[in-house]
């Protein structure tokens, strides 16, 4: 698999992206520090293209989002990062919200439109991801499938559903959904999932591929992982479905801000720049099959266009209470 492959590819680089990171951060001004909450596989191709047109090194530093978030903010301004690429908005948001992140030049915030930026302009988004409900087309049709994630504590979807709830995704999703319909539905929708015996994975393809394996009928995932497998194997037998209630098909971005303590200023701005390329952009695209954000750069045939996506009106840039959402998946018994 495509996938499969990359890790394989990339696991030096995770390897060598921890050992730099933990000799602490570099002066030099030809060096730079990506914390990136995307992984090496994918991250790895952006990383080189900007290398090679910048003669820069970009030392990585890998993990999941959130997690990153916390350590900037427990880092402040002692930060050895001058980058933070994150999965979601949510992420980049908290860190905003320190007042950690500079506002970036009106060139780059030009490139991206308002919905998948941040209002203070202190990150882009350079990648959308829309949440789906991933289905077994062997045994459901799309009308029996439910308008609305909600719907998934009934009664006849027990035993059925998977979700990786330390997944960045969904926790941005239940961040969305205390935002927009508060706090109690979030909270009843997490019990009756629980209770309806959701089954827990650790992230989206395991839950994508145990639909294939027929262990379950539908997941809580993001879009790309469906279409990367259909992209690989055409009969691949799991689709997706864009729920058009309660914020179903949320689409989230993963985006990228500058550290306000960087030393190596210019240096980042044109990191950015490269992630809004259309070269870079349409790797993004035609590798890991996400929606390219800047103005410009058209979406992989095989997508539904965004622009038919049935994503509700929602500022990513609120998204950033990922502390009020953990708690309430532990008070849940989500996590």
């Amino acid at each position: 698999m495509i996938v499969r492959s990359r890790l394989a590819a990339f696991a030096a680089l995770v390897a060598l992206s921890i050992g730099l990171v933990a000799c602490g951060g570099s002066n030099d001004e030809d060096v730079l520090t990506l914390y990136s909450g995307r992984i090496a596989p994918i991250m790895g191709p952006a990383i080189d293209q900007y290398e090679a047109a910048s003669g820069v090194d970009v030392q990585p530093r890998f993990g999941d989002s959130p997690s990153l978030a916390a350590t900037l903010i427990e880092e402040g301004q002692n930060s050895p990062a001058d980058l933070f690429f994150a999965q979601d908005a949510g992420s980049l948001d908290a860190v905003e919200k320190q007042g950690l992140l500079l506002k970036l030049p009106a060139d780059i915030l030009e490139k991206v439109g308002e919905p998948h930026r941040s209002r203070s302009g202190a990150w882009v988004g350079v990648t959308g991801r829309s949440r789906v409900i991933a289905y077994d087309k062997r045994e459901l049709e799309e009308s029996e499938l439910p308008d609305s994630p909600l719907e998934l504590t009934e009664e006849k979807w027990k035993g059925r559903v998977g979700w990786a709830p330390t997944n960045a995704s969904l926790q941005g999703y239940i961040t969305a959904l205390r935002l927009a319909e508060g706090e109690a539905v979030a909270k009843r929708w997490l019990e009756g999932m629980v209770q309806n015996d959701v089954q827990v994975y650790d992230s989206n393809i395991p839950i994508r591929d145990a639909i294939a394996e027929d262990e379950i009928d539908l997941g809580l995932i993001n879009h790309y992982y469906v279409a990367q497998a259909q992209a690989e194997d055409p009969g691949y037998p799991v689709k997706a479905h864009f729920p058009p209630e309660d914020l179903g098909s949320l689409v989230n971005v993963s985006g990228v801000g500058v550290l306000a303590s960087t030393d190596n200023r210019e240096r980042a701005l044109a990191f950015v720049r490269q992630m809004l390329s259309t070269q870079t952009q349409r790797y993004f695209a035609e590798s890991s099959k996400e929606y390219p954000l800047a103005e410009g750069v058209q979406a992989p045939k095989e997508l539904v266009p965004l622009s038919d996506v049935p994503a509700p009106e929602i500022d990513l840039a609120k998204l950033g209470d990922l502390q009020g959402t953990l708690k309430l998946m532990r008070e849940t018994g989500a996590l």
